[in-house]
This record gives structure tokens, C-alpha cells and sequence, in this order.
């Protein structure tokens, strides 16, 4: 018998969701046991050196760093979401990069203590979507009718605008059709649904407002909070 699977989570980390996206994609049944990154429990600080999730719990044993996680993955199960061809593959590990990188972005964005951050931001967001777009094929997918792991680590990075889009345009997607589509796709998959809980967005919302910057200000002024 396989060894059992823990995923260990916080309800709002993008990476997580990647691993919970290939979980799901591959039919590996898991566990999920969420944390709340603000007051670590003393049984994680002692299982992840690095203090961050994810951790998958493999038996007794423990993987730590999302990248490492879906490439033991890809490893040890079936349905791979990588290509089998290597320099196809290396191309799909890039793309993954700038999803990582696309993600810091996100994080100058929602913590930019003023205007003049927060543009700069959405220009080098905007900027990335524009090489993302490039290199669409046209779908379903990343790379045509296989969905990847490059699908993966895009459908948590989208999700945030799902949240903020029912609150403010920022116009991110405007020049990238073909983004705008895949990520339409995205937000449908089950496997993507369904990585995060049911209260997500809510989660998502009140974690912006009480970032103390320019976005929390505009989310504020375009939907005051109750009370």
C-alpha cells in the first residue's frame, strides 16, 4: 500500500494550491491539515526547516518547497503533467518561473504603500501577462490539449483576480486576450475549484483590507466594510 499523503496547507498560499492542483489532476487521494501561518504550531515548526508551507507528509517522512513537491510527484505517480520531451519540459519549468515570479509581483501589488508602487506594479504585472500571452498556443491549455503543470501554477496566480475583480477593475488582462481566455478555462477546472476551501474568497478579501496599503485604501473606498 502507498504510503498516505498529507498536504499540509494555508487556506490562502498559491503554492499549496499548486500541490493540491496536481494531487487532484493525478487521482492521488491526500489529507489536508491547514496552519495559520501567523502562529505557527510548534509540530510544524518542527517539521518544515524553512518555515513555509507546503509540506507534503509522505508516511513518516517529510517534503518541503512546492517545486520539489510536484517533481516528487511527477516522479512516483501516474498522469504526468510534464511533457515527456526534456527541452519541451525545461521550457514548461521556465513558464513555471515566471508564474513564481508573476506571484511576487502580486504580493508588490497588494503591499505597495502608494500610488506610485502600486503602478509600477501593475506595469510589470502587465508586462509579464504580455510574455505570457506570447507564448499561449491557442489552447485549451498552456501548450495545446494537455493540461500541465504550467496550467497549475496559473490557475492559483488568476484566482486572485477573481477575487478582485468583483471589487475594482485594474484593467490587468485588457491586451492579452488570449490570457483572458486561458484563464476563463482555468477558473473552471475542477481541479482548480476545488484546491482551495469554500470561504477562500472571503479569506482573500479580508486579508487585503488589512494590508494598510494602497490597495486595501482602494478596496475600501469602492466597498466600505460593514460596521
Amino acid at each position: 500500500m502507498p504510503d498516505k499523503l498529507t498536504l499540509v496547507s494555508h487556506h490562502l498560499c498559491p503554492y499549496v494550491q499548486r500541490a493540491a492542483i496536481s494531487l487532484a489532476e493525478k487521482q492521488v487521494a491526500f489529507d489536508r491539515r491547514y496552519i495559520d501561518l501567523s502562529n505557527k504550531p510548534a509540530w510544524f515548526a518542527a517539521l518544515s526547516p524553512l518555515g513555509k508551507v507546503p509540506l507534503l507528509q509522505v508516511g513518516s517522512r517529510i517534503i518541503f518547497e512546492s517545486a520539489v513537491i510536484l517533481e516528487y510527484l511527477e516522479e512516483t505517480r501516474v498522469n504526468p503533467l510534464h511533457p515527456a520531451d526534456p527541452l519541451a519540459r525545461a521550457e514548461h519549468r521556465s513558464w513555471i518561473e515566471v508564474g513564481s515570479a508573476i506571484l511576487n509581483d502580486i504580493a508588490g501589488l497588494y503591499n505597495a504603500p502608494d500610488a506610485g508602487a502600486f503602478e509600477t506594479k501593475q506595469v510589470a504585472l502587465s508586462e509579464k501577462f504580455a510574455r505570457v500571452e506570447g507564448a499561449l498556443t491557442g489552447g485549451p491549455w498552456f501548450a495545446g490539449e494537455a493540461f500541465s503543470l504550467v496550467d497549475a501554477v496559473y490557475g492559483p496566480v488568476f484566482r486572485y483576480f477573481d477575487v478582485l475583480d468583483r471589487m475594482i477593475d485594474l484593467r490587468t488582462f485588457d491586451e492579452v486576450p488570449k490570457v483572458r481566455s486561458w484563464r476563463t478555462r482555468l477558473a473552471a477546472r475542477a481541479s482548480i475549484r476545488q484546491a482551495v476551501s469554500a470561504d477562500y474568497a472571503g479569506r482573500l478579501t479580508d486579508f487585503l483590507r488589512r494590508r494598510a496599503s494602497h490597495l486595501s485604501e482602494l478596496l475600501e473606498a469602492s466597498h466600505p466594510a460593514a460596521g
